[in-house]
């Protein structure tokens, strides 16, 4: 056990450190923190929950303060890029708290919302940028923002960045910085992509490694409810009616999966609400004000959505539907038992998805404890999963554009144009040829007594025109999930 005391810290710190009831440092804290006041480049490896945001904020915060410089306008001293909106707002929260006696300012900016309050904010000059690639490329484009002044820069979330296609855009941002900086690159998974990446922004780094890649946090209580996919919603409201259930996060697989999920759980009492990419910035915040204030019980959520949420108190995260990706089971049942605290994750598994609960117990090597005393209990499920046979293939993965439109939404470009998605489903409308179009729509060059004919065949099995299109308005939209 390290305390705050030992590592190295100034007095302003352990003060601030202090006065949230902290006295001892987690592993990645006592590890990173004297790392990081040397000055040297990090690579760290961290489950979330661990502690990650203050293992850098601290440090970061006491460098800037003992290098005693004049903040230029527009141009920061240190740069924090992370995936997401929520998790920009997180950290920004973070470096309030850990900097309030120190004379340093911060300021956050991600898209969703209008740009001149952040203008201004960089005008008025600021030593910590915390920031979404898109609006921050915007930004620079438009000559508000200059990264030639930063010493310290910070790629969190590094895994997710990728995942959500933000590759080029992290490079674009790498390319805009000074030769000579601190930079510190924090991942909860290296796969290959990150360590490419992380070759080439490091300079020597020392790796910190918390525990082994893609472990489950020992503290939850894990638990699989074998259920048919039409007893999903039935399953879900009978548990949460249970008292012990006071703040628990559910994960829906898609967007419009998370609204029903939601209204379904409303009309049965359960005060709950849905945080997703197609939600206004405003209404994000309000739904995760009132989960964190006791007014919800339940909070649907899209993986992406979630991954900057960090709120005390969840007592069970509940995955409606099982990822397809078994590193984001350990990602989302890290939403519970923080801070020391222990927590429950419970998941429900239809026959479609017993592929991916054997996929996510080989990733964290070790089988999830079964729970059949409930009663939309599917034997045919559970005699599935305990077969050797090999399970169903579930359906593929939804083919993403370059970039997805989880992570590419208005919450992180403050302008441009995005590809438009179906209602619902978060795949992008199929545009229809122009050559099979008939008379009388645009752009057809066939006969009119074709189109006639084609009508009267295919009138109900035509497929849905595009989203913006002369016949059909822009219901779906590409807000992104995070």
């Amino acid at each position: 056990m390290t305390e705050f005391s030992g590592l190295g810290l100034i007095e302003p710190l352990l003060r601030a450190v202090a006065e949230e009831g902290y006295q001892t440092a987690t592993p990645i804290q006592a590890g990173a923190i004297p790392v990081l006041l040397e000055g040297r480049d990090v690579l760290g490896l961290a489950q979330t929950g661990t502690g990650k945001t203050a293992a850098f904020t601290l440090p970061i915060l006491q460098r800037l303060f003992q290098a005693k410089k004049r903040v230029q306008s527009k141009a920061p001293r240190t740069l924090i890029l992370t995936p997401t909106r929520e998790l920009a707002l997180q950290i920004g929260e973070s470096f309030r708290t850990y900097g309030r006696h120190l004379p340093l300012r911060r300021t956050v900016i991600h898209g969703g919302v209008g740009q001149s309050p952040q203008v201004a904010a960089l005008a008025r000059g600021t030593e910590v940028l915390i920031a979404t690639p898109g609006r921050l490329l915007d930004l620079m484009a438009q000559h508000q923002c200059v990264l030639d002044q930063i010493e310290i820069f910070v790629l969190d979330e590094a895994d997710r960045m990728l995942d959500m296609g933000f590759i080029r855009d992290v490079r674009k941002v790498v390319a805009a910085l000074p030769k000579q900086r601190q930079t510190l690159l924090f991942s909860a998974t290296m796969p290959d992509a990150v360590v490419d990446l992380a070759h080439s922004i490091l300079s020597d780094p020392t790796r910190i490694e918390v525990a082994p890649q893609s472990t489950t946090v020992e503290r939850i209580a894990q638990r699989v409810l074998f259920v048919e996919r039409a007893d999903k919603r039935r399953l879900l409201a009978d548990l949460l009616a249970d008292d012990a259930m006071e703040r628990t996060i559910v994960f829906a697989r898609t967007k419009h999966g998370a609204d029903r999920i939601a209204e379904h759980l409303k009309k049965a009492g359960v005060p709950a609400d849905a945080i997703h990419g197609d939600k206004s910035q405003s209404a994000r915040v309000r739904a995760l004000e009132s989960f964190r204030g006791g007014e919800l019980k339940a909070l649907v959520a899209t993986d992406i959505a979630a991954r900057g949420i960090d709120i005390d108190g969840i007592t069970h995260v509940i995955n409606f539907d099982l990822p397809n990706e078994p590193e984001s089971y350990v990602h989302r049942i890290g939403r519970t038992a923080r801070a020391g605290t222990d927590g429950s994750a419970v998941s429900f598994c239809d026959a479609e998805e017993v592929a991916y609960l054997k996929a996510i117990e080989k990733t964290i090597r070790q089988p999830v404890p079964t729970d059949h005393d409930h009663p939309y209990h599917a034997a045919v499920v559970a005699a599935l999963h305990a077969s050797s046979a090999k399970p169903p293939k579930p359906a593929p993965k939804p083919q993403r554009p370059p970039r997805s439109q989880e992570g590419r939404g208005p919450e992180n470009r403050g302008s441009g144009n995005r590809p438009q998605q179906a209602q619902g489903g978060g795949k992008p409308a199929a545009a229809k040829p122009q050559a099979t179009k008939p008379q009388g729509i645009a752009g057809g060059d066939q006969p009119l007594k074709a189109k006639s004919s084609a009508n009267q065949q295919n009138r109900h099995n035509r497929r849905p025109a595009p989203h913006g299109s002369a016949r059909g308005g822009n219901t779906g939209g590409g807000r992104s999930a995070a």
